[in-house]
């Protein structure tokens, strides 16, 4: 049997091998200034109504905004947004400022300016899983843009390539 300490690296590992798009969860402070977490574990839930779930570990500073307010954000990156998700992918205390026009306001909920696709969600469940939980939001406002989506694989950002639409295809 593997040791838990294995299975971990292992786990993760595997995990970077599945490509994903990636997406910044923003919510509110109680001061009203914006906080942001980098995630790629998030995926539609329901068309009717419209749901998302997003997976937030329970020591993040995102969590306990999001579980207080009852709110947040979902804005899927493009992929010239890599700078954005770094920035948000570092610990709070160490990232600089965001430019201000980063973001933009979409009902009352700051979201990345230039994303692909934002949402204003209400939380409407919330389920522990492990050392996360499972926040599902209602999604009260959406707004959608063109662009390529921002991947995120083996611990790398990336584009989307269509290979069925390459010059250099023989079809």
């Amino acid at each position: 049997m593997q040791t838990a300490a294995s299975i971990g690296d292992k786990y993760r590992d595997a995990w970077s091998r599945f490509a994903t798009g990636v997406s910044v969860i923003t919510t509110l402070e109680p001061d009203g200034s914006v906080h942001g977490m980098t995630a790629s574990s998030v995926t539609s839930a329901s068309l009717d109504p419209p749901l998302v779930l997003a997976v937030i570990g329970e020591t993040r500073q995102s969590h306990v905004l999001i579980e207080n307010s009852g709110r947040f954000g979902m804005s899927i990156l493009d992929e010239s947004q890599s700078d954005i998700a770094l920035h948000f992918a570092s610990p709070a205390e160490k990232r600089g400022d965001l430019d201000a026009s980063s973001l933009t306001d979409l009902e009352g909920m700051p979201v990345i300016s230039g994303s692909i696709a934002a949402m204003n969600c209400r939380v409407t469940a919330a389920h522990t899983a492990g050392d996360h939980t499972v926040f599902i939001g209602e999604v009260e406002y959406i707004q959608v843009d063109d662009g390529n989506p921002l991947v995120w694989f083996q611990r790398q950002f990336g584009g989307f390539s269509d290979a069925s639409n390459s010059e250099d295809s023989d079809s």
